[in-house]
């Protein structure tokens, strides 16, 4: 995240005697990715974060993949997961591979306890909702729309606001996510023709220091489990930090769609960068601009990568059947492309009001199980001309 941002008090220098009113020292610690060569914040504790008193691993977290593996385009509707639970413990997984998992939530509940991933990034989409997200970094309040993104080990708390709905798309990631290299110059700064701006990022606003001795409870995922933690003190002790490595929110309202006079490739509505996948934003935006175009895409097979795109209004332009909410799986190794009378169409028309995040993956990307009891089993032959076949949820 190459936007230096500082809260709070720190000393002049880095490493340097910083002494509580107490007398004694501040306690230190760099949190960053790469070791000591990526980007890193430097954290200013009241007391020291090793203070562990207890430490056991709770359960195993290992996505389990359905048996089903013949080759076909899917569709899950999320309007069918059971609302209610914690933000970080009762996440559905829905596709997942060894790069990325694609996971959803609808909390309802603020948790007990503090967390942490410390084997993903995560850049969580907020469907519905507002709060804020509590960090030892700071406060970020949230709300529709805002893609948030805290990097591995960044100790948060989700503090939903229990009042109205929040929905939660779920992307873990192995590797950092960060802006696409190219949005951004040789030092980092976003160009005058990517999407969005430095202007667009919002970073913690409110440094929320707390001096308390007692049990905290933190729950950490790693090893493919969640392991609890018990320390001595609470953990959102910081004083002060500056640095690159810490939560941050974009919205997707603040994205400026990439047009043509000819149709655009999905490229061009690219958010984020990751390893082995990649984010996208397609929003509401004027058509292409040829009398002659045609707005919807036509059909492709990306032979080397899987496409996932969450319909975050019911309007798409390319699809029929779908939902607010759905979720649809086009599998490397299949051609895809607008449904039967989405083509012809779209000619002619001037604007979309669609609002859609899209995940491609390198990997192939595998079903999971818990996934299976919200899938529409004949969206595969939803290209069928006059296929009108309704959602039929298995009943067991």
């Amino acid at each position: 995240m190459p936007i230096y941002h500082t809260l709070g008090t720190i000393p002049k220098k880095r490493h340097t005697v910083f002494r509580r009113p107490d007398g004694g020292l501040y306690a230190e610690e760099l949190m960053g990715h790469e070791g000591f060569v990526g980007t890193s914040s430097l954290l200013y504790h009241t007391y020291p974060p090793t203070t562990v008193t207890s430490a056991r691993r709770m359960k195993a977290i290992r996505w389990e993949a359905d048996d089903d593996t013949s080759l076909r385009h899917r569709h899950f509707l999320t309007g069918r997961v059971p609302a209610g639970g914690s933000a970080t413990m009762d996440r559905v997984p829905l596709l997942f591979n060894s790069d990325i998992g694609m996971l959803y939530v609808q909390p309802d509940r603020v948790d007990d306890f503090f967390y942490r991933n410390s084997q993903a990034d995560e850049v969580v989409y907020v469907v519905e909702g507002k709060g804020v997200l509590q960090s030892v970094c700071g406060n970020l309040p949230y709300q529709d729309g805002d893609y948030i993104v805290i990097h591995r080990n960044i100790l948060h708390r989700w503090q939903i606001d229990t009042a109205v709905p929040n929905k939660f798309v779920v992307f873990e990631s192995r590797g950092h996510v960060r802006w696409p290299s190219r949005y951004r110059n040789d030092m980092g700064q976003l160009l005058e023709g990517a999407p969005y701006c430095e202007r667009d990022i919002r970073r913690p606003l409110a440094l929320d220091t707390h001096d308390e001795r007692g049990d905290f409870r933190l729950l950490v995922k790693q090893y493919d489990a969640i392991n609890e933690l018990m320390l001595d003190h609470h953990p959102f002790d910081v004083i002060g930090w500056d640095g690159y490595f810490y939560p941050w929110a974009f919205n997707i309202h603040d994205f400026e769609p990439i047009v043509g006079r000819i149709h655009q490739p999905p490229p061009v509505h690219q958010t984020f960068q990751g390893d082995g996948f990649v984010i996208c934003s397609f929003c509401p935006r004027p058509y292409d601009f040829d009398p002659n175009a045609i707005p919807a895409p036509y059909n492709h097979s990306n032979v080397d990568s899987d496409e996932v795109l969450f319909y975050a209004s019911s309007e798409f332009m390319s699809r029929k059947g779908i939902e607010y909410g759905s979720i649809t799986h086009h599998p490397d190794g299949l051609p895809h492309g607008p449904h039967p009378g989405r083509y012809e169409g779209s000619v002619g028309m001037k604007a979309t009001n669609e609002l859609a995040v899209m995940m491609d993956s390198f990997r192939p990307l595998r079903v999971a199980k818990s996934a299976m009891a919200i899938e529409d089993t004949k969206y595969h032959r939803s290209w069928i001309e006059n296929q009108n076949e309704a959602f039929n949820p298995p009943t067991s």
